[in-house]
């Protein structure tokens, strides 16, 4: 039925916590966590000579507009040949926060950030994750260092990492710097502010091209998922809009992923267990080959993830419309990704939908909690000291990251079902436009274009399959529990 109350983003917020608490979250600070936080008020300092000074280089941080939990930040200087050093700044939270500590042992129990558009549940206090342990603008913080080579044709050559002070010279958004890059947009202010950061950042795109094509050649797949985030102004909510994967983000992305390769090899060499981050070889492969035939591709009757990925890229091609759909059906295949632990010298299971064996996350401290664990593992081992985790506790926490990261990816699903019944409500009674994305014995799932939302189709016709396009009127929603439903209308 159609509600009479007027929701608010504060309805959404209070929403979202019983969701929380529902999927076994924490969505509040203890008081031993509040007391914890009110000795803390500067910033991490450590006297360690062997910490290197690089707040000269042209450091920013590039992040969604209204981020401020700013994780990493990144420059580059040409080396000759085409090369290039990249340098991945990673906030040292744990010069802030220790192992055990009632904040260490709230951000444990959720592991990460949860991000609802109507509120952000972070996994650590946000005088912390927004101030003192985030790299902003203009302050000096230390942070651990990766430096890779990366060559001319995108190969990385080796990388080395190390404990540095670093210091923030722009704070750059992505979609500004993206139509910037592509000539759509004049430059944001963070680069016309700083001499030489347009060079800087020009040399990062290319470089992150160069990247995103060797993977690709290796067979790392382009999917692209349906995720569309409320907009609101004030407490009302005026808008749902798709994220765009557009050149920035690919930018972070493709320094992201090399972050994560090298951190893994650096513990690897040194011989220290770590929390990989894996995505199987799919059990279900053959589901996905008799998908590809559906298009009248033909896929190896072995997992082969460039031959998947040939066949996503045609796709993409073929039918952008529908991509989102097709990119979900084959993540759900695959499967979800997942925490282990790895120890040197045996075989690693490798990330499938990435196309590369070694890697972890490493690059979110201030967000994830398997970085932070990561973070401190990578201090321990360039200072010689025993890893601060040690061989079953590792194994419990991977355990324990997977089933909390499918419960915040639960919790973010639910509310942004919410969120869409708000949005929709005053639409009732009217149509638009959708395509088919799934189908039971009894009912439909339908995907509309514009707000792009998605919801359940009743009484499904008689000739339905997925991926066909329809007209269909709104005919009701539940904010509360996330429902919108659609019919087809009668032509």
């Amino acid at each position: 039925m159609h509600q009479q109350k007027q929701y608010t983003r504060s309805d959404l917020s209070r929403i979202a916590v019983i969701v929380m608490k529902e999927k076994g979250l924490e969505p509040d600070f203890s008081k031993e966590v509040h007391a914890q936080l009110s000795t803390i008020n500067a910033p991490g300092v450590d006297d360690d000579p062997k910490i290197q000074d690089l707040t000269h280089l042209l450091w920013c941080s590039l992040d969604n507009d209204d981020s401020r939990d700013l994780d990493q930040l990144t420059t580059c200087t040409e080396i000759g040949n085409g090369s290039y050093k990249i340098f991945i700044a990673i906030a040292d939270v744990d010069v802030l926060i220790k192992k055990n500590t009632p904040i260490d042992e709230h951000a444990q129990f959720n592991t990460a950030s949860v991000y609802t558009s109507a509120r952000i549940f972070p996994m650590l206090p946000e005088k912390l994750s927004t101030n003192l342990t985030s790299l902003n603008f203009n302050e000096p913080r230390l942070a651990l260092v990766t430096e890779i080579v990366i060559g001319n044709d995108g190969d990385v050559q080796g990388s080395t990492i190390y404990r540095a002070k670093v210091l923030n010279k722009a704070k750059l958004a992505y979609d500004a710097v993206s139509s910037w890059i592509i000539g759509s947009a004049p430059a944001p202010l963070g680069i016309t502010s700083v001499p030489g950061m347009d060079i800087q950042i020009k040399n990062q795109d290319q470089i992150a091209q160069k990247l995103r094509v060797k993977r690709h050649q290796a067979g790392s797949l382009q999917l692209e998922i349906f995720q569309p985030k409320a907009i609101f102004e004030g407490e009302r909510i005026i808008g749902i809009a798709e994220q765009e994967h557009n050149r920035g983000r690919q930018l972070i992305e493709e320094f992201m992923i090399a972050t994560n390769e090298s951190t893994a090899h650096f513990l690897q060499k040194k011989g220290i267990p770590s929390l990989r981050r894996i995505v199987r070889s799919p059990d279900r492969w053959l589901r996905i080959v008799e998908l590809a035939k559906q298009y009248g591709e033909a896929l190896p009757n072995d997992p082969d993830s460039k031959a998947l990925s040939e066949f996503l890229a045609k796709r993409h091609l073929a039918d952008p419309l529908r991509f989102p759909d097709l990119s979900l059906i084959v993540v759900k295949l695959m499967g979800p990704g997942e925490y282990v632990l790895e120890n040197p010298g045996t075989e690693p299971i490798g990330h499938f939908g990435l196309a590369v064996q070694d890697y972890m996350h490493s690059t979110a401290p201030n967000r994830r909690y398997p970085d932070l664990i990561t973070l401190r593992m990578l201090k321990h081992a360039i200072a010689n000291r025993p890893s601060p985790y040690d061989h079953q506790e590792l194994y419990s926490l991977a355990l324990h990251c997977t089933t909390q990261e499918d419960a915040i990816r639960k919790v973010e699903r639910r509310v942004r079902k919410s969120e869409a019944a708000l949005f929709l409500e005053p639409y009732i009674g009217k149509d638009f436009d959708g395509v088919i994305t799934g189908i039971t014995p009894n009912y439909g799932w339908v995907r509309i274009f514009n707000p792009p939302a998605e919801g359940m189709l009743l009484k499904l016709p008689r000739d339905a399959s997925i991926g066909n396009k329809l007209r269909v009127k709104l005919v009701s929603t539940d904010v509360e529990l996330g429902h919108i439903n659609f019919m087809k209308t009668a032509y």
